[in-house]
Parts: C-alpha cells; structure tokens; sequence
C-alpha cells in the first residue's frame, strides 16, 4: 500500500529541516532511484565517472551499480544505482528489491541515509507518482526534475519552487546529461541531508488516486507539458511504420556491421602489429626455452589472438551506446513486438532479448521484469540464440580467413558484413523459432499487452558513450587477463606433456593433441579436425576462447604464429568445414556463465540442462547439414 504525501490545498509549508555538517567517510549511502528512461544511470555516471562497480544483491540475480562520488570537503559519498521502476509494491523482483533496500531490508547492504529521486521532466504527470512511496518511506530526498534543457527547448515549464511546497521536500531541475544543475546534487551531497517535512493527507490506496494525486501536484506547480517538435512526429511515424520501419531498422543494423569490418581495421592492424612486435620482444628477451615457450608461444599467443579484436567489440557497443541514446531503441522494440506477438511472446521479452546481443548474463538477469512465469522462462531459453559480443571474435575471424572483401549490395555494404549480418539473422530466426515451438507446446500462456514509454529523441553526449566504451573495454580485459589467459595456460601445459627425450613433444603428439583426436571422430562429419576439436572443447569456458586456443596451439607449431592464424585456418578448414563451424557457433551453448545463470534463474538444473541438449543437438545437426551441403 502506498501512501501519497504532499498538501493538495497548496497550503504554506514550514522550511525544510536541514541535518547540517557532512558525515564521517564512510557512513553515508546514498540511494538513486527513479523511472525508467528517466535518465538515472546518466547522472550516477556524471557523480561517480569510473570509480564504480556492478554487483548482484545476495541471493537475487538483479543487478546495481555501487560508486563514490568525490564531493566538497574531500571525502567520499557512496551512491548505489538501483534498477529502474515505477513503483514500490512489489510485483516483480526489481520493484521488491528496491523496496528491500530502501527499508533497510536488503541483506548485505545497510539502509541508505538519503534518496536522490529522479524524475523525467517532460513527462511529469506520470513520474510523479512513484514520488508518493518513496516519500512515505521518510528518508531525506531530493527530488530531481532531469531533462530540463529539453523541458525547455519543447517549450514546458514546472515551477520547481512551488513543487517543493506542495511536495514538502526540496527539488532541483537538472540535465544530467549536460551536468546543467548538478551543483545543486553536489550541495545535497555535500552539506546537509533534507528531512522530508511530514504532511497529513487521507492515503491513497490505489493506482488511479496516486495518478489523480500526481496530476494535482503537477497543476500546483504550474506544469506545462512540453510540445513534440514537428521533426519527432515525422521521424516516429517513419521508424514506426509498419513497413519502413523494418526496412529502416534492416538498413541501420547492415551500417553497423559495415563500419565494424571497415572502420575497426586500421584499428586492428595496430593491435596486431603491437601484439606481434611486443610477442617477439618478449621472445627475444627470454631467449630460447619453456619460459619462452609458455610466455609467447602459450599466454601471449593465446590472450593476443583475441585482444586483436578488441576495436570490433567496442565499435559495436559505440553503435548500441548511439541508438540507445538517442531514443530510436525504444522505437525497435515496437517493431519487433510485432514479431513476438506471432510468436508467443510479449513485447517485454525484446528488451532482454536486444541486451542479449551484448551478453546473454544480463539479458537472461533483465527477465525479472516479465511477470508471466512462462514468457520469462521461454524467454531465458531463446537468449543465449540472440549473437553476443563473445561470437563476434569467432564469427571475424572465420568469415575474413574465408570470404573475400567484395561490394555485396554496391558501396553500401561487403561481402563481409552481409555475412556477419546473416549470422546475426541465423541467431534470430533459431531464437523465433524455439520459441514459437516452446509457446506452443509446453510453455503455453495467454499473452499480455506490451507497454513502453517512449523516450524523446535526443543527442547522444561524448561523455555517456565514452563511460559505455571504457566500461565494455574494462569488462573485455578481465576476461582476456582471466578466463582467456587461464585457459591458454592449461592448453601450453596439455601440449607442452608428455615430454620426448626430455623435449616439448609436437603438438599432435601431445596430451592436447591426444584429446583433440580422441573426440575427432565426433566432429569429423562437420568437416573439423582435431585441432578444431581442442578450440569447442575449451570454448565451453567461454565462446572467444577458441580464438585464443587457436591461436596458442599454431603458434607452437613450428613456422606458424598468431599473425598467420587466417592462413592456418585455411590450411585445416575447407570452405563448406569454415560455414559449419560458423553455424554451429551461431546454436551450440558454450558459456559456462550463462548455464550458471539460468540455474540461479529457474531453481533448478532442469532448464539448463534442457537449453544445453536442445542447443548442442540443433547445432551439430545443422553443422552436418551445411557441411554436406556444401561439399
């Protein structure tokens, strides 16, 4: 039950209490909360800049972001980003989470001493009504109006003078994204923590008397609801029609993939001239031996062969940072909830579903916010089809050894990128196609309405990309440094065993090699040979291993390093064997991470072991398949 606070008669308010002084290092947590969309992860990174972390709640998969902010006195305020809602009753897990937290229910994580509450300006009337709950939790809050500039630039207006009195509690309009109003966090921050004045008011007990109560103090405060420009009504009814919209969606994500392949190759030629250059560096330095051979042929081959590809990774996330951003996203998900309507599935699946190209872990964590048991379990499952950023080494890799560069649909998009834009469809129309058969059969349920709140179009900032990119960046080299780097150990310590004539064996002769013909059988109707064998078998770890395997199994070939790992490829690979493995990279489950998370997820070993079969059996069919095709 929520109760609304605020003074609906408009009557004068005492001042707010203000707790003056700044508190000891340490024992202030801040808590930030708002609305979707409404621009909270903006402002946590203006406050915090790099210095944050992202973590689970103990025992629940949802995810916040803790940081410090660096304010006036020099000591340090500790902010945690909680997840976007709407409201404090607890229908879903993000909405009870927040609420755990707020009331100091949360295990591992004491109650915050304030709130910073941020509320999208430009649609007031509706934010406003998770100001009610959070307000009758009687925690000091400030209340931030963000967007102002684009308030303004629309031609709205709120007075935030007389929404304070009526609110009983202090607010400031701000542009989180322009840092136009940010002294005014820093000073609550910094100073004093507003005591919210207590105010008797009849409760309010259900939705459409907190929106009647929202839509009274929005009127109190002179709110004018600002205007679409003329250009956003055009751009909308062409992203959203039901035919160019598609089309258009089509063409921005082939741009995309172009530019991937075009204008991260300078970038990549550099990282491999490094790797390469600081490879023999290091070689010429240890001299001749195992350390050699471990530090260069095993850990460096292995963690380079991968860093390579590092610029594609990142030119991915810049393109999602910039559609995200600038609010055509939001548009996308109305168009493909079209396609999750004939399907089965709700509209809220896309969304995990869209983040599941960055990785499968937080988009199978983002289901929560599907209440239906059964579209959120189905939902889990597709998933891991959606093409993450970890097949994307894979899937370079492969395609630049196999298919040259040539014009594919005139200057406008290769060869190259129309392949990489095929896989990414394969993954779709797999992830389409399970769920269609999973709607209609065991997981069978009613489908629900797809609600969205359409984000204004905006200007993506430098700073909001950048904090994406080097987030990405930081997020890709612990993976090298740890999963990758491990994996190359154990791979240089299996061919580097059983000693010949107290000699490194060849590698064929190795326990490496012993394993990797031990299951050549198995994966010889896909046209893979043993070597291959080794790159699936370590890939299970993590998809982008098996670049890194590669690349340490030929670099301790004699005459073969890292740079050459196209060339090897197509020495062990026939065209039809490269197109098999592509598809089967596009189905099988190789990520540990993820079979973790949909048991945490699900509570049981029931559905991943499920996903797994299903997936492996789908891919090795459909390998066989193309492999026999082709050939």
């Amino acid at each position: 039950m929520s109760t609304c606070h605020g003074d609906a008669n408009g009557r004068n308010l005492p001042p707010i209490a203000v707790d003056e002084g700044p508190a000891p290092v340490g024992q202030r947590l801040i808590a930030i909360i708002g609305p979707p969309n409404a621009g909270k992860s903006t402002l946590f990174n203006r406050l915090t800049g790099l210095r944050q972390r992202v973590a689970n709640f103990p025992g629940v998969t949802v995810e916040h972001r803790l940081g410090k902010a660096h304010v006036e006195g020099h000591y340090d305020v500790e902010l945690v980003d909680l997840p976007g809602i709407y409201s404090l009753s607890p229908r879903s897990e993000d909405e009870q989470v927040s609420f755990d937290v707020l009331s100091g229910r949360m295990a591992g994580l004491r109650r915050p001493d304030a709130v910073l509450l941020i509320l999208d300006s430009t649609n007031l009337s509706r934010h406003l009504t998770l100001a009610a709950p959070i307000l009758a939790l009687g925690l000091p809050t400030l209340i931030l109006l963000n967007m102002a500039d684009d308030l303004r630039a629309r031609n709205g207006h709120v007075d935030a003078d007389a929404l304070a009195t009526s609110l009983g509690a202090p607010v400031a309009l701000i542009s989180a994204s322009k840092g136009e109003g940010i002294e005014a966090v820093e000073s609550f921050l910094a100073h004093g923590i507003a005591v919210p004045i207590p105010i008797q008011l009849p409760v309010l007990q259900n939705v459409p008397h907190c929106r009647q109560w929202a839509r009274g103090m929005s009127e109190q405060a002179g709110y004018r609801h600002p205007v679409p420009p003329e250009w956003s009504r055009r751009l909308d009814r062409l992203f959203l029609h039901p035919l160019w919209g598609p089309v258009i969606f089509v063409l921005v994500v082939g741009a995309v993939f172009q530019t991937i392949f075009t204008g991260a190759r300078p970038l990549m030629d550099g990282v491999q001239y490094l790797v390469a250059s600081s490879g023999a560096w290091m070689g010429g330095l240890l001299g001749a031996g195992w350390l050699k051979s471990l530090i260069v042929d095993g850990l460096w081959s292995g963690v380079g062969s991968v860093l390579v590809f590092l610029p594609q990774i990142l030119i991915l996330f810049l393109f999602i940072g910039i559609l995200e951003d600038s609010g055509y996203l939001a548009r996308a998900a109305l168009i493909a909830d079209r396609t999750m309507a004939r399907v089965g599935l709700q509209g809220k699946s896309f969304i995990p579903l869209l983040s599941a190209y960055a990785c499968a872990v937080p988009a199978i964590m983002a289901t929560r916010t599907i209440e239906n048991k059964r579209d959120r379990i189905a939902t889990i499952l597709i998933a891991p089809f959606m093409t993450c950023s970890a097949r994307l080494p894979v899937y370079t890799l492969i395609i630049a050894a196999f298919i040259p560069e040539r014009p594919f649909i005139g200057p406008f998009l290769g060869t190259r990128a129309a392949a990489m834009l095929g896989l990414y469809v394969l993954g779709f129309v797999a992830a389409v196609a399970t769920a269609r058969l999973l709607k209609s059969s065991i997981l069978r349920s009613e489908r629900t309405p797809f609600v969205l709140e359409m984000p204004a179009y905006r200007m993506p900032t430098l700073r909001s990309l950048g904090l994406r990119i080097a987030d990405r960046a930081e997020v890709f080299l612990k993976r090298a440094g740890t999963v990758i780097l491990g994996v190359s150990f154990v791979l240089w310590l299996l061919a580097s065993v059983p000693l010949i004539n107290g000699h490194t064996p060849p590698i064929e002769q190795s326990l490496a090699g012993t394993l990797g013909r031990t299951i050549e059988p198995a994966i010889r109707p896909l046209g893979f040979n043993w070597k291959i064998g080794i790159g699936l078998i370590s890939s299970l770890a993590a998809r982008e291993v098996i670049v890194g395997t590669l690349g340490t199994i030929y670099g301790m070939e004699p005459g073969k390093d890292q740079a050459g790992l196209q060339q090897a490829l197509q020495h062990d690979l026939s065209p039809a064997g490269a197109a098999a493995l592509l598809v089967f990279f596009a189905f099988a489950m190789q990520c540990m991470s993820t079979l973790a998370v949909v048991r945490r997820e699900t509570g049981s070993w029931k559905w991943p072991a499920i996903q797994f079969t299903y997936m492996g059996l789908l891919a090795y069919v459909s390998s066989f398949a193309v492999y026999h095709l082709l050939s």
